[in-house]
């Protein structure tokens, strides 16, 4: 099984980074593959409702959307994890979301998909419902923790003194895991829940 996790995070070793770190530990101690693709420092320009991806296949910004695409494709579960600025996520990651949900054709459903926050102090709850609502727009299980997916880290290296934070991760990736696998058996016994053609609907008719 494997897991892609998308670090919404400028800086290389950031307080974002150590909350990975910590799950991805618990990842390999469950027999879990994990990639860690850092996108937060990467020029990522947001969606512009071109409508060329439906004619093929991929975002018309050939950029790291489109190499996310098909690990994406392949990962049993996904994680995205943003430091928290002015109550929400990272300008680079939410453009980068937009798009390669958007983007990306291919079923997402029954794919588990857990959010990470992390900030000084306040934001954290908000930029986790803004997160949270990609994986409940496509059909996938959301895994939760002993707490809501956050970390509190301001100056470099702080989230590694935040004892319950890093918990809440050790336990997400854990609950993650057993998710992963227990839908993994579910499919072998009773195959993919059934798709429904979505009806679309605009409010005024």
């Amino acid at each position: 099984m494997k897991v892609l996790i998308i670090n919404g995070s400028p800086r290389a070793k950031s307080n974002t980074g150590i909350a990975l770190d910590e799950m991805v530990k618990i990842f390999e101690t469950e027999g879990i593959e994990t990639e860690v693709v850092q996108i937060g420092n990467k020029d990522v320009r947001g969606c512009i409702a071109c409508g060329t991806c439906a004619k093929k296949g991929k975002c018309v910004f050939d950029d790291v959307v489109n190499e996310l695409a098909p690990k994406f494709e392949e990962a049993d579960g996904l994680v995205i994890a943003s430091p928290v600025y002015y109550a929400s996520a990272n300008a680079t990651l939410i453009a980068c979301l937009d798009r390669l949900f958007y983007s990306t054709h291919f079923s997402k459903c029954m794919k588990v998909g857990a959010s990470v926050v992390c900030a000084r102090r306040g934001g954290l709850s908000a930029t986790f419902d803004e997160l949270n609502k990609y994986f409940t727009i496509a059909g996938m299980p959301v895994a939760s923790s002993a707490y809501w997916n956050s970390i509190h880290g301001g100056a470099a290296g702080e989230a590694e003194q935040d004892a319950e934070g890093l918990h809440t991760m050790r336990q997400l990736a854990r609950n993650m895991s057993f998710l992963m696998k227990s839908i993994a058996l579910g499919k072998e016994k009773f195959g993919d829940p059934e798709i429904e053609p979505k009806p679309f609907t605009n409010f005024i008719r």
